[in-house]
């Protein structure tokens, strides 16, 4: 992937309180009486803590979907952060999940519609267009970017935006605590931790979900594995034997069956399960494995907002429900590892990179005729400049489309490294059973031993890789012992 400086919003911090669980099973394959055809999109709320509503920007954009589609109705139904995973995975088994799905939904290559046929086309809300797929950034989303395509090697879901997150901070905070400027080293973090503490904030709003510990685990170790690069390079973004500038879930898995890779015999995954849980000891919230999450936009909950945490992870997006704070804010990337934090380091910056992980939406396989003609429309009409740079604006969005805009601001976490995608990301292989779960929890609070997480991790992670190489149907040898 090449390397952009300007970046998008969607998928981490989601927020909710209710869920229309069993919603909608819209299997039909005929138009509604008088000809029209109403669909239903279910997924988490990226935006607010509003359980019936994305909130204003998106209801606009499905007006202006509806005026220039006057025979498609488009219903949105808001699922909980909590339970949204579960709750579209029980449907799509059963059939009577809606038209369109979250993307982060736990499923098989089968059991969603392959859209290549479709992006191969024009897309009709963009003028002189004559596919689909060339609107999109193809740094993200393309022909040589490999976190598009599932493991069938086949593109199963359409990016509305790109997602990036890091790290808020109260910036009267930190000149309360003597905080003078924005950690660079995590010894540097641990330090402020210290002076945030003795003033008496909470240095990092944290709290008991995936979605916390990953923005610590991630940043960390992907930093560490990044020497193993050459090693680990053996795929195209084909998934053809080859290379590709970042490491893909492919290259992982062959890795890990063959044993060229696992936790126990890569000293640099014990290494940064070891800083990882140093920062949360040093600056997590109290007791944080008690707190649950709330479906705020920030770990921890309401800590941030209140202004008892000086810091909490939290998405480009997360920024809306900023707009009623007191006190001033800014955002800034986690902290680089340098060789005084562990004589593993590479020297690398902290990188993350924008990633299409974010309001990415999905049509399930059962879906046909009418009610799938006027999904895919709805995907064409957000993944036009027209239709996506008034809600990207709104949103705070990062385009996943080449002639759309980001929305401006949160420049701390859309440019400079920390903008930049790693070449190898994070291997955090989860099975589908694990999907979205914490497990780090009992390492981080002190009662697994770090042998124990690296054994916990050795299985889950060849759980995932045969899953993988069973749903892509790979046929090398290493993938089929």
């Amino acid at each position: 992937m090449k390397h952009r400086r300007f970046f998008t919003a969607a998928a981490a911090t989601i927020v909710i309180g209710a869920v229309v669980a069993g919603s909608s099973g819209c299997s039909a394959q005929s138009s509604d009486a008088g000809g029209k055809v109403t669909i239903t999109l279910a997924g988490p709320n990226q935006w607010n803590s509003d359980p019936s509503s994305f909130g204003p920007a998106w209801e606009d954009l499905v007006a202006r979907f509806e005026k220039a589609e006057p025979t498609i109705t488009v219903k949105t139904t808001v699922l909980p952060l909590a339970e949204f995973k579960q709750t579209l995975a029980t449907q799509l088994a059963a059939a009577t999940a809606p038209e369109l799905i979250f993307a982060q939904t736990s499923h098989t290559p089968e059991q969603v519609t392959a859209l290549d046929d479709y992006l191969a086309k024009p897309n009709p809300y963009v003028t002189g267009n004559t596919k689909w797929l060339d609107v999109f950034n193809q740094d993200y989303f393309g022909r040589n970017a490999t976190a598009g395509r599932n493991v069938a090697n086949s593109y199963e879901f359409i990016p509305l935006n790109l997602y990036i997150f890091g790290l808020y901070y109260n910036k009267d905070a930190f000149a309360k605590a003597g905080v003078s400027a924005v950690p660079e080293t995590l010894g540097d973090l641990i330090t402020a931790c210290g002076k945030l503490k003795s003033a008496g904030f909470t240095p990092l709003a944290y709290d008991n979900s995936w979605i916390a510990q990953n923005s610590t685990v991630k940043p960390i170790m992907s930093m560490l594995l990044t020497k193993y690069f050459n090693k680990l390079n053996a795929f195209g973004a084909d998934g053809k034997p080859g290379t590709s500038t970042q490491i893909s879930k492919k290259d992982f898995s062959k890795a890990i069956l063959t044993g060229e890779i696992s936790p126990q015999n890569t000293p640099e995954i014990a290494a940064g399960l070891e800083l990882a849980k140093k920062v949360v000891d040093s600056c997590a919230t109290p007791n944080w494995s008690g707190v649950s999450p709330t479906g705020a936009a920030f770990t921890g909950g309401q800590e941030f907002l209140g202004g008892t945490a000086a810091m909490s992870f939290g998405a480009n997006f997360s920024a809306n429900n900023l707009a009623g704070v007191s006190w001033k804010w800014g955002t800034m990337p986690f902290p680089t590892v340098t060789k005084a934090d562990s004589s593993l380091s590479t020297g690398e910056p902290a990188r993350l990179g924008a990633t299409i992980g974010g309001t990415s939406y999905m049509i399930p396989s059962y879906i046909k005729g009418a009610k799938l003609d006027a999904a895919i429309k709805f995907l064409q009409f957000v993944s036009s400049p027209n239709g996506a740079q008034p809600w990207l604006d709104a949103t705070g969005g990062i385009p996943s489309l080449t002639d759309a805009k980001p929305a401006p601001g949160l420049e701390g976490l859309t440019s400079g490294d920390w903008a930049l995608s790693p070449s190898v990301p994070d291997p955090q292989f989860i099975p589908r059973a694990l999907s979205g779960q914490a497990v780090y929890t009992g390492f981080l609070t002190g009662s697994k031993s770090v042998d124990n997480q690296l054994s916990d991790m050795a299985e889950q992670w060849n759980d995932a890789a045969k899953e993988f190489a069973k749903d892509g149907a790979w046929t090398e040898d290493w993938a089929t012992k």
